[in-house]
């Protein structure tokens, strides 16, 4: 494991980030706060004229130069059609950056809170705007990033937590079972929902990536942006007991399909995707262990406990994803 000397982000100090903003010709007073982000460092940087900057320095070796500026392109797109999203700035004619070796973008700083997923007419407002942002997503695939499947979500993470021994020897073959029987759920739950549309995705829509204002909703954090099915950016947003769901669902779509059609086969996929989520993310963490932000943070993961709970979670998926979908009372 890499110690904090010698992890990439430890050369990323206070003094690197105001420098890599002033060498763009944004001069800052000195204000650094820290936001919360672990996958990249991201940071909100006082101007000595003008309001305060975002910057975000991204995690190296994790993207390609080209699948950044894909998502920067994306976002643009929506941008030009009024849908409200946060656009990384063009300086000098580019959104990505360099600054002694790390690649960063600078993004306006926007406030919010988090939108009231039990308010129906939230709701609905939120599924307008997502029905704009796939009809956009639907004109073109991405070409550099990747595509949401079994493989890169499921099996690919599964291998890695094994090859690399994250899960404990006397847990080994119980999970390994329960997470096979799970994977054999999603690959049941595409084939019942056949062939789907892979569309530009915002890719992890949750309430937290979505600030509310009295204007409405406005979307950040495209970080995750790939292609896959429309449902991915929806189902997130989903809470609570199966009724819950089922009447959330029918608000969303009722603004989604205003300027979306939306497929209903997908409902099939609503429980087979959670199911990728949470395998992916214990590889997620897995793969950022050494990083010392990542066992300050999060503390209980790798104990015991915490492959016990992913069973019994993985069990339930497994239950669920044998339900009917989410239309069908």
């Amino acid at each position: 494991m890499e110690t904090v000397h010698n992890h990439p982000y430890a050369a990323l100090t206070p003094d690197c980030v105001l420098n890599a903003l002033e060498s763009l010709g944004l001069p800052c007073d000195g204000r650094l706060l820290a936001l919360n982000s672990y996958e990249n460092r991201v940071y909100q940087v006082g101007q000595e004229e003008g309001p305060p900057l975002v910057a975000k320095f991204y995690r190296p070796a994790r993207w390609s130069n080209a699948a950044i500026l894909e998502e920067h392109t994306f976002v643009e797109e929506l941008v030009e059609r009024e849908i409200p999203a946060v656009p990384a700035l063009r300086i000098n004619d580019a959104t990505l950056h360099e600054f002694e070796g790390f690649r960063f973008s600078v993004f306006p700083r926007r406030g919010g809170r988090s939108p009231e997923l039990e308010d129906p007419d939230t709701l609905e407002w939120l599924g307008r705007f997502m029905g704009r942002i796939h009809a956009v997503g639907a004109i073109r695939p991405f070409n550099e990033r990747p595509t949401l499947s079994i493989e890169t979500f499921g099996n690919e993470p599964r291998d890695f937590l094994l090859a690399h021994g994250f899960i404990p020897s006397e847990l080994n073959e119980v999970w390994v079972s329960v997470v096979n029987q799970a994977l054999d759920g999603v690959k049941h739950s595409f084939d019942r929902a056949g062939s789907v549309a892979a569309i530009r995705l915002h890719g992890d829509c949750h309430a937290g990536n979505v600030l509310w204002t009295p204007d409405g909703p406005h979307f950040v954090d495209f970080d995750d942006a790939r292609n896959g099915p429309a449902v991915q950016d929806l189902w997130m947003l989903l809470s609570g007991e199966r009724s819950d769901m089922v009447r959330q669902l029918s608000d969303i779509l009722a603004g989604y399909e205003d300027f979306c059609e939306f497929n209903p086969r997908e409902l099939y996929l609503v429980e087979a995707l959670r199911t990728l989520r949470l395998i992916h993310y214990s590889a997620w963490l897995a793969r950022r262990w050494d990083d010392p932000a990542f066992p300050a943070a999060f503390p209980w993961f790798n104990t015991q406990r915490y492959w016990q709970d992913r069973i019994l979670e993985l069990r339930e998926q497994v239950a669920l994803m044998d339900e009917p979908p989410l239309w069908q009372n």
